[in-house]
């Protein structure tokens, strides 16, 4: 690879304006992609095969209508008032009047006493609509919203909930642009050099653009969960600039030690640009890998953010090689005068990342020990983890669909945001309504849970009906999840006359959903373990530290699940976080995150350990080439770790209840991962290893092939010979391209 990888850094060299022309190109066309074909992103997560998804297609067929969207309209009366003066009830009227000639709009129900709370204050209705969510138009939107206004206007709350008025994302704001700025900060300290700061940024959002600009050309094609361009969006930033980080550092080292600029760009290509490849490459597999678990919109963002790091790995080893031609010497324009000195002062190994090595090497059990329950600590929280989706009352109070979640618990109990509905489906009968009255008088009223059950409603051939019942909890609770179960038993009673009996509606759909990640999440657990072993065993020829790394890969999972239980379920720290109703933990959160920081984990892995294992093979003595490893890369590693947790923690402050977890749950990992585990950890067992650290069987030496990763053989060679190419040696001051 490293090869590979050195002739093509050549070749980039000789075509920069080239290579930079085709980038630009493509950005262009898939920008114009993307406005030609982009179409709506979903906000619901479906499972097919699922009961609810299965009474939605039976209801699709034998009960047309019933799958359009649903907006609920909750109207207030002050404080001291109730709907019932006459002031407000003219006003409600002439309202209802507008909704009910809406366009698009094909029934409301509701609106009546049968809906208004027990003290007259909270009256709630629905409107039905003849198309799903994402195609009612904004014509419509806007009709309803004006409906809405002489009664606002009265003095009257009127709020949505349902998806067709929404204002979660208008409430949301752009935090990823502070991680951005805390990213280039970092980079300033690290380079001690604006421009050189501001390349990995420029190259970032380059990849970043291309990735979104993509997904939103395919949401045309296929459907685009809300998550997952906020996700890709995640990565991109974070991946991009720590790969073109990673290529710099190194480019820059070897300029300070007289190498060439051509000749630095090639090696730097060829050798962080190895690691590079093989830790994208990591973090690729681990997201395509969620294909395993067999639910298409976990796929789907596992695969967009994949290609998202894909493209950042062809930038780092493309175009930003051909910027640092372009740039020459340049790149260490706009010093930063007293970092770049202090730079220039230090000797290569030498600094913080030799002094910590030798701090945490000095005691080896001790640092294992404060390493394992301090993370342990952390991670306890993890052993009440319960999964599910979030509702409206997760949501900021800035939005309608929070505020009308309140007044309907207020009004009505929690249970009125999260109706059950029960389909019942019987071949050959006509009267299914009737029957299914039947059985809710004889006892169906009397289930636990239940705060009321609606007649039902039969489709026009009467083989089908559908009952609305309301739990007595909320739609997240543990008890509406057991109401779920306890009709489905019920349901299955009917199966011995030949009845089928299914629940479904959103709150039904999201514990199915949950509960089919939450089976998931093992097996994904396991395969991940399995190819992290195989891959690390490749890399460093070694049976133990493969192991070692998998073990630290674990506690950083457990302390960042561990944290994000506290956060989000229990709620401390919640003013901070602004987390204002706590609830379970997103379910398909650590399916994601296991993927996710399995290949961050590799990152710091790769990069950090081949180095030390590069000295051991250099000096043969292993406390040595911990020191001179963690030397080398610690400045770098710390630069790259606190630039992904600035861009991650970033969306932790966002509105948005998903996103706030994964940023909180990703920043946290990395935390964990790079310097506790990596820096700390790692150092101080390979220390207790000693030489069996990198001990490999005789045959399996024979049998495994030699990645040469970080290039370190081209690089020997290269000393030895004292010979490289023209092309190589040529600076590229003096080259005619240049």
């Amino acid at each position: 690879m490293a090869s590979f990888l050195y002739r093509l850094g050549n070749v980039i060299v000789r075509r920069r304006w080239l290579v930079a022309a085709v980038w630009i190109l493509i950005l262009a066309g898939v920008g114009i992609s993307s406005v030609a074909f982009n179409g709506p992103v979903s906000n619901s997560f479906t499972i097919p095969g699922t009961e609810s998804q299965r009474a939605i297609d039976l209801l699709s067929e034998k009960f047309p209508g019933t799958g359009g969207a649903s907006a609920r309209v909750v109207v207030a009366a002050p404080p001291g008032h109730t709907l019932e003066e006459e002031q407000y009830r003219e006003v409600g009227l002439r309202a209802l009047d507008q909704v009910r000639t809406a366009p698009q709009v094909i029934a409301v129900t509701g609106f009546d006493q049968g809906t208004l709370s027990p003290d007259k204050r909270i009256l709630f209705g629905d409107i039905k609509y003849a198309v799903t969510v994402d195609k009612i138009s904004d014509e419509a939107k806007a009709a309803l919203q004006k409906a809405a206004d002489p009664a606002r206007k009265a003095g009257l709350q009127v709020e949505f909930s349902g998806g067709v008025i929404s204002t979660t994302e208008a409430a949301g704001h752009s935090s990823e642009v502070y991680g951005i700025v805390i990213a280039f900060v970092v980079l300033a300290i690290t380079f001690g050099a604006l421009v050189a700061a501001g390349m990995p940024l420029l190259t970032a959002v380059i990849g970043v653009g291309i990735g979104l600009l993509g997904i939103q050309a395919l949401s045309g094609v296929v459907e685009v969960n809300s998550t997952t361009p906020t996700l890709a969006l995640m990565l991109g930033l974070a991946v991009g600039i720590d790969y073109a980080l990673f290529i710099i550092s190194r480019h820059r080292q070897q300029l300070h030690d007289g190498m060439p600029v051509k000749e630095s760009i090639a090696t730097a290509i060829a050798t962080a640009g190895g690691a590079v490849v093989f830790a994208g490459l990591t973090v690729v597999i681990a997201l395509a890998g969620l294909a395993v678990v067999g639910i298409p919109f976990l796929t789907a963002m596992g695969v967009a953010a994949a290609a998202t790091v894909a493209v950042a790995v062809l930038i780092s080893i493309t175009l930003v090689p051909a910027l640092l031609a372009l740039l020459g010497e340049r790149i260490n324009g706009g010093r930063i005068g007293p970092l770049a000195r202090r730079q220039e002062s230090r000797e290569p190994g030498t600094g913080f990342g030799r002094r910590w090595s030798q701090l945490v090497t000095a005691k080896p059990i001790v640092t294992v020990l404060l390493c394992i329950v301090g993370v342990g600590v952390l991670a306890y929280p993890a052993l009440d983890l319960e999964l599910g989706l979030p509702d409206d009352g997760a949501k900021s109070t800035d939005t309608t669909e929070r505020r009308a979640y309140d007044l309907l618990s207020e009004g009505f109990g929690p249970g009125f945001n999260g109706p059950l509905t029960l389909v019942v489906y019987w071949p050959g009968h006509t009267d299914v309504a009737q029957v299914t009255q039947q059985g809710i008088d004889q006892g169906g009223k009397n289930i636990p849970g239940v705060a009321s059950i609606s007649p039902p409603i039969p489709n026009q051939t009467g083989d089908v009906a559908i009952v609305s019942v309301v739990p007595n909890s909320a739609p997240s609770s543990e008890a509406t999840r057991d109401l779920v179960h306890l009709l489905r038993e019920v349901g299955d009673q009917a199966k011995a006359l030949g009845a089928e009996v299914y629940v479904t509606g959103p709150t039904a759909s999201n514990i199915d959903v949950s509960e089919k990640l939450g089976s998931a999440l093992p097996v994904f657990l396991v395969l991940i373990v399995g190819l992290a072993l195989v891959l690390l065993t490749l890399v460093f020829r070694s049976i133990l530290v493969p192991v070692k790394a998998i073990v630290g890969f674990l506690l950083s999972i457990g302390g960042s699940m561990g944290l994000t239980v506290g956060v989000f379920q229990w709620g401390h720290l919640g003013s901070i976080f602004n987390v204002e109703t706590p609830g379970p933990i997103v379910s398909f959160l650590p399916v994601l995150l296991v993927g996710i920081l399995f290949g961050l984990a590799m990152d710091y892995e790769v990069f950090l350990v081949t180095r030390i294992r590069e000295e051991y093979i250099h000096t043969n003595d292993p406390a040595l080439s911990i020191e001179l490893g963690m030397g080398h890369t610690a400045r770098v590693v710390t630069a790259a770790a606190l630039i992904m947790i600035a861009v991650f923690g970033s969306f932790i402050f966002g509105d948005d209840a998903v996103i706030k977890s994964i940023g909180l749950a990703l920043a946290v990992g990395v935390a964990i991962d790079a310097f506790v585990v990596r820096m700390t950890l790692v150092p101080a067992v390979l220390k207790l290893l000693n030489h069996a650290a990198w001990w490999l069987p005789a045959w399996l030496q024979r049998v495994l092939p030699d990645l040469d990763i970080e290039g370190s053989k081209l690089v020997a060679a290269t000393e030895a010979s004292g010979d490289v190419s023209a092309d190589a040696t040529d600076n590229l001051s003096g080259h005619p391209d240049s």
